[in-house]
């Protein structure tokens, strides 16, 4: 099998999230997805696990941090153009995302950072390899 990563993150509204989600360019996989719980899918090896408040504390050990006013973690998606950044930020926000800051570029990478309802915060980078500053002498 190969290896995957599934993000499991707590919302509040999980039709909202899905739709949100879904906004972004990620697509529901409906058999794991429930009325607690909504398999959204990146890619054939990233997922992002919507699970409601009390479903998601069947699973954690702690208490559910308050995301939108604390960092839980910054989760990065690579695309293939500034284009698609900038594309899929626009799509979250017209579902009603946030951008908490504006576009930062490193030269060798552009990124833009959105957040979702809950304030799950995710980055959209797109990186040029090729320019990827190398050590001087």
């Amino acid at each position: 099998m190969a290896r995957q990563i599934f993000i499991n993150l707590a919302v509040k509204d999980l039709q909202k999230s899905m739709d949100f989600y879904t906004a972004l360019g990620f697509t529901n996989n409906p058999k794991f997805s429930d009325n607690s719980g909504k398999c959204m899918v990146w890619s054939e090896n990233i997922y992002a696990m919507l699970l409601t408040h009390e479903k998601f504390a069947t699973f954690a050990t702690k208490p559910i941090a308050d995301t939108k006013s604390n960092v839980a973690g910054l989760f990065s998606l690579s695309v293939d153009s500034v284009d698609e950044v900038n594309n899929i930020v626009t799509n979250g926000l017209n579902a009603g995302g946030t951008e908490p800051s504006g576009m930062k570029d490193y030269g060798f990478m552009q990124q833009r950072t959105i957040e979702d309802f809950d304030g799950h915060t995710w980055e959209v980078f797109y990186m040029d390899i090729s320019k990827f500053p190398t050590e001087q002498p």
